[in-house]
């Protein structure tokens, strides 16, 4: 993902300049937010895209010197809840037999050359990232705000639009039901 953004005349390129320091400092969390969130590539970059458009028409309402990384975080999250989430309980689906034999080559090609999979690649095993993508999107969201990226409670429950409580709920469940899918891959790397 490259950040890319249009200045407007209203920012003087003082607040632009600062809203893209901020930005490409913590754009891998941002992303890896978005990817964790949406479950695949592309609907990450646009999630991913489109907070930050939000986040930068929002910047004057950022107090420098506060938690950016939280802010950023919880605008990420509310884009994927309040816009992308509803486009997956009706996605447009084609099967990989409706792609021609040339594009399959081509997509497979574009994987492999993407600096942004590249980056990616080994950041969390294959069984992990399967095991969080079979546990419910609610428990799924509070673990990954929490745990790959740190945010405290109370900024979850901000970013989810729930009480703190149910924030505590929603991340004990979804770490125990990570915990039962992958017991046998942490016996098998040693881990317990």
């Amino acid at each position: 993902m490259t950040l890319r953004l249009i200045g407007s005349a209203r920012d003087g390129g003082t607040r632009r300049r600062e809203f893209e320091e901020l930005a490409r400092k913590h754009e891998r969390d941002i992303f890896n937010a978005a990817l964790r969130m949406a479950g695949n590539y592309a609907d990450a970059e646009d999630v991913a895209q489109e907070a930050l458009v939000k986040a930068y028409n929002a910047f004057d309402q950022f107090e420098l010197g506060t938690n950016f990384r939280a802010w950023i975080l919880r605008i990420v999250t509310n884009t994927y809840i309040n816009e992308f989430r509803r486009r997956r309980r009706a996605p447009d689906t084609t099967t990989w037999d409706d792609l021609p034999r040339e594009e399959l080559g081509k997509l497979a090609r574009d994987e492999e050359d993407s600096p942004e999979l590249a980056a990616l690649a080994g950041a969390i095993d294959a069984e992990v990232e399967q095991a969080l993508s079979e546990i419910p999107e609610v428990f799924r969201e509070a673990v990954v705000l929490c745990d790959m990226h740190g945010m405290a409670y109370g900024d979850i429950a901000d970013a989810l639009g729930v009480p703190i409580g149910t924030v505590r709920s929603r991340i004990a469940r979804g770490r125990g039901l990570l915990q039962g899918k992958l017991e046998a891959y942490a016996r098998s790397r040693g881990l317990i």
